[in-house]
C-alpha cells in the first residue's frame, strides 16, 4: 500500500491537543507524525476538526442492541430486566446474529469505535445443542466485525451454572459448555487473525463454579490473552458469594488465580476496601460501563479508588441503551460529581486515555490507541463545528470532544489505514438505521 498523509486540522497527541500535525500511513501502521505543519502538505488528505486515537469498546453484548428502547417500559431491576434479554437471547441464530452485529459494530464505527470487547456466551442452539461448527456463533460476530470494519477482540465466555454451583436454567442453556475443560476444547479451535484477538471471559462468580475458576484463568495464561469478568455488579452476587463461600467475588477470585494485569472486572461496582486493594495491587483492570450501569440501576462504582490502587481503567457500552464512548467517558466522571459533590476527579486527557490506549490494551492491542510512529492507523476526527461543538478555543478541543461531543459528531474513522467513516457515513453499511431496524425488527416481531 503506498504512503497515505492526513493532515489533522487538531490532534490529541497522548495528553495536549496540537494544531497542524501530519499523519503519514503506510499498510496498516502510523510511519511518521510531524507537529507545526500549519497547511496540509500537497495530496494530503484533510481531516478538518479533532483528531484521537480510535476508540476501544472494552465490553459489549452485542444481542443486547435488540432491547434499547423496549426494557424501558415500566419498573424493575437488573434482574427483570435480564428475563427480557433471555427472550431475545433465545431467538439468535447465526446468521440472525452476523446480522444483529453487522448493524450494531457499523453503528459502533460512526461511534468513532475502532475495536470491541466482544463478551460472548450464546455458543449453542436453543436447548444446549452444539451447531455444527461449534463456534459458529462466535464466527459470525468475527464476520460481522470485519464487514464492519472494526476490530474485535472475541472475549469467549465460560457459563456453566445458574448460580454458585446450580445447574443452568433453561434459558441459559445455549450458554454452557458443561464444564470449563469442555469450554476450553470448543474455544481452543478459534484463532487470531488479521482484525481478530481471541480471549476469554468468566461470566461471573455465579456462573462459574470456583473449582473450575482456575480452568479458564489457565487457558488465558497460556496464550497470554484477555481474560474479562463481571465482577459484583449487583449487591446479590456479593450476598450469595459470601453465603456460598464465606468471601467476596473479588477474594475468591483472587484465590483462584483469576486476577492480574491482562484481568479486566468489568463493572466492579459493590467493592470492599480489600476488594480494591485486591483488584489495584494485582494491576487487574476495571471497565466501567456508566450508560449501562445507570441504565439498570446498578449503582456507581469507586472507579476513582480503583485506578489510585492501581487498576488501569476502560469503558464500554455494554448493553447499548446508547452507543457513545464520549458519553460513557464523561459519565464516569459526571457520576462522580454526583456521588461527592466534588469536580474534577479526570482531566479530559485521562478520560481519553480510558476511552482509547488503555481500553485498547485491556482487549490484547496493545500497539492501538495512540497516535505515534509504529502504531497500527487507527483514529477517529470529531467535528469541532457542530452545535454541541463551536464556540471553545481550539487548545480546549479535548475538554470540548468529552464533555459536549457525542457520537453524531464523529465524521471520520480510519482502522488500519482504511476510511470505514466518511464524512458521517459508513462506507460499506450505508444505512446503518435500516439495517438495525430491520435486524431488530426481526428480532422483536
Amino acid at each position: 500500500m503506498p504512503l497515505t498523509t492526513y493532515w489533522l486540522e487538531h490532534a490529541w497527541l497522548d495528553t495536549n491537543v496540537e494544531p497542524g500535525v501530519a499523519l503519514d500511513v503506510t499498510d496498516d501502521r502510523i510511519t511518521a507524525v510531524r507537529t507545526g505543519v500549519e497547511t496540509p502538505p500537497p495530496g494530503a488528505v484533510v481531516l478538518r476538526g479533532l483528531t484521537i486515537p480510535g476508540l476501544a469498546n472494552a465490553h459489549s453484548h452485542a444481542f443486547h442492541r435488540a432491547l434499547r428502547g423496549t426494557v424501558q417500559v415500566g419498573s424493575g431491576t437488573f434482574w427483570t430486566w435480564r428475563e427480557v434479554m433471555y427472550t431475545v437471547a433465545q431467538r439468535l441464530t447465526p446468521d440472525s446474529y452476523f446480522a444483529l452485529a453487522r448493524a450494531v459494530y457499523a453503528e459502533m464505527a460512526l461511534a468513532g469505535i475502532t475495536s470491541v470487547g466482544e463478551f460472548h456466551y450464546l455458543h449453542h442452539a436453543p436447548g444446549g445443542t452444539p451447531y455444527a461448527d461449534p463456534n459458529a456463533m462466535g464466527e459470525a460476530l468475527v464476520a460481522a466485525a470485519a464487514e464492519a470494519g472494526i476490530r474485535i477482540t472475541l472475549l469467549d465466555t465460560a457459563y456453566l451454572s445458574s448460580g454458585f454451583g446450580a445447574a443452568p436454567e433453561q434459558h441459559q442453556l445455549r450458554f454452557t459448555d458443561g464444564t470449563a475443560e469442555k469450554w476450553a476444547e470448543r474455544v481452543s479451535a478459534l484463532k487470531d487473525r488479521d482484525g481478530v484477538r481471541v480471549g476469554a471471559a468468566i461470566h461471573s462468580v455465579r456462573a462459574v463454579p470456583a473449582d473450575q475458576l482456575s480452568t479458564v484463568a489457565r487457558w488465558a495464561e497460556e496464550r497470554q490473552a484477555p481474560l474479562h469478568v463481571h465482577l459484583s455488579e449487583q449487591t446479590a452476587e456479593n450476598e450469595a458469594c459470601l453465603a456460598a463461600h464465606g468471601m467476596t467475588p473479588t477474594r475468591l477470585l483472587a484465590e483462584h488465580g483469576v486476577l492480574g494485569a491482562r484481568t479486566t472486572g468489568v463493572h466492579n461496582t459493590h467493592m470492599t476496601d480489600e476488594d480494591i486493594a485486591l483488584i489495584g495491587g494485582s494491576s487487574t483492570g476495571t471497565c466501567m460501563c456508566p450508560t449501562t450501569e445507570r441504565d439498570l440501576a446498578d449503582g456507581i462504582g469507586p472507579a476513582v479508588a480503583l485506578q489510585r490502587a492501581g487498576s488501569p481503567l476502560s469503558l464500554g457500552s455494554d448493553s447499548h441503551a446508547v452507543v457513545d464512548l464520549l458519553e460513557e467517558a464523561r459519565a464516569m466522571e459526571l457520576n462522580e460529581r454526583l456521588r461527592t459533590r466534588t469536580r474534577g476527579h479526570w482531566t479530559a486527557a485521562a478520560l481519553l486515555r480510558a476511552a482509547t490506549a488503555d481500553g485498547h490494551a485491556a482487549l490484547g492491542w496493545a500497539d492501538a490507541g495512540v497516535l505515534e510512529a509504529g502504531a497500527l492507523a487507527d483514529f477517529t476526527t470529531i467535528a469541532l463545528d457542530s452545535v454541541r461543538t463551536a464556540g471553545p478555543v481550539p487548545r480546549l478541543a479535548a475538554e470540548t470532544a468529552v464533555f459536549a461531543a457525542a457520537a453524531a459528531d464523529v465524521h471520520h474513522v480510519v482502522v488500519g489505514g482504511r476510511t470505514i467513516v466518511q464524512d458521517g457515513v459508513h462506507v460499506s453499511v450505508p444505512d446503518v438505521g435500516e439495517a438495525l431496524a430491520t435486524t431488530v425488527a426481526a428480532l422483536r416481531s
